[in-house]
């Protein structure tokens, strides 16, 4: 029985992960949309954001990874500096200024195409198994285009509101919008740069863990570096604003620890190890699940009005996730099951060797030359 919960735990832990990531980040937005609102430079959210991870994690990374942390070469010091400038500072900056330029709902839509570029990022350089004939293959494919659009169809499609108990005394609130063309064009590129940003650290993750496999250890490097791009990035962009360092115990402060913590170095350590065993597509074809955690979050906490629409969007995201975990439940086989069953053979013979020696009687024979008698003794 307990061989058979241990089991079910471990085949559960990759979901439990992603589905974790998905609800910090889904905190992360609301928080880090609040302190830009009152002000806070994005360049500088992003430094606070990583230096507080990276307090969090080295002590824990010293300690922990002390006995298989790899030596430190140029070939992997190479790969960390570019993986704290791909999603700490590149991506990061990115989605928060094409959030200025327009909301953070279509921000959040934005984001949701991450699947499909990881996807072909993954197939392009082979971390991901595909074979077009293969009706697993051809599930991945139309699983990942299933998230994305479901996503899409959460944002733009509203449709009748479901008057939930919950909501009922809630005023319906019509969006202004408010944002012109331009803006949206822009915000809309710079998230897509972004998109790309973030594929190709997941990417660049997974392949970095091949020859460095300590996750604390490489998710310390990744905020330390975060840190440092950032700070320099920072202080070209924001230079002779001195006031913009100022922080308090307030919204900002929050925003920086929170996302620090759980978006950052928790993140990215779970994201590795769950990348080491399922691939970086497996990650990121649940980010359209932070949408529905979002509007869910939204119903129930903020009462806001529930659309139809929302609710199709979120039935297509969760068909569409489990055809991409139906798809890839193949390609990578459980260790723990594939130990087992080279060890259960083995046990096997040896406890059938074990029987066959309890089982055989050693006899002593002693012949007796002068009576020409044999005894024979037990």
């Amino acid at each position: 029985m307990k061989n058979k919960l241990y089991n079910l735990f471990n085949r559960s832990r990759p979901f439990i992960g992603v589905v974790f990531l998905q609800v910090g980040l889904a905190g992360m937005d609301v928080l880090c949309k609040a302190a830009l609102n009152q002000g806070m430079s994005n360049y500088v959210l992003v430094v606070y954001r990583h230096a507080v991870a990276t307090l969090v994690i080295v002590p824990f990374a010293a300690f922990l990874d002390k006995k298989i942390r790899p030596r430190l070469t140029l070939p992997i010091f190479t790969k960390l500096l570019l993986l704290g400038l791909l999603e700490p500072v590149i991506d990061q900056n990115l989605y928060y200024i094409g959030m200025k330029h327009t909301t953070a709902t279509f921000a959040a839509a934005m984001y949701n195409i991450l699947p499909a570029i990881t996807f072909l990022m993954a197939w392009a350089v082979r971390l991901e198994k595909v074979k077009i004939k293969s009706i697993r293959s051809q599930a991945k494919i139309i699983g990942t285009i299933a998230t994305v659009a479901g996503a899409m169809v959460m944002t733009l499609l509203k449709g009748p509101i479901l008057d939930l108990i919950w909501t009922k005394s809630a005023n319906h609130e019509k969006g202004s919008g408010g944002i012109d063309i331009h803006n949206s064009i822009k915000g809309a590129v710079l998230i897509t740069l972004g998109c790309f940003s973030w594929a190709c650290f997941m990417i660049l993750q997974a392949i970095t863990l091949k020859t460095y496999p300590a996750e604390l250890s490489l998710t310390a490097w990744i905020c330390f570096m975060g840190t440092v791009e950032g700070s320099i990035v920072a202080l070209v962009m924001e230079r002779g604003k001195s006031s913009i360092w100022a922080i308090h115990w307030d919204t900002k402060l929050m925003a920086a620890v929170y996302s620090g913590i759980v978006c950052s170095g928790l993140a990215y350590y779970i994201q590795g190890i769950i990348m080491k065993d399922r691939g970086p597509v497996f990650v990121s074809a649940f980010s359209p699940l932070c949408m529905v955690i979002v509007a869910i979050m939204s119903s129930i906490i903020l009462a806001e009005q529930m659309y139809l629409g929302r609710v199709i969007g979120a039935i297509i995201v969760v068909a569409g996730l489990y055809l991409v975990v139906w798809g890839k439940s193949k390609d990578y086989a459980s260790p723990s099951t594939s130990i087992d069953e080279k060890i259960s053979p083995a046990a096997e013979k040896v406890d059938a060797d074990s029987n066959t020696d309890e089982n055989f009687d050693h006899e002593a024979i002693k012949i007796d030359v002068c009576d020409h008698e044999i005894v024979t003794r037990k």
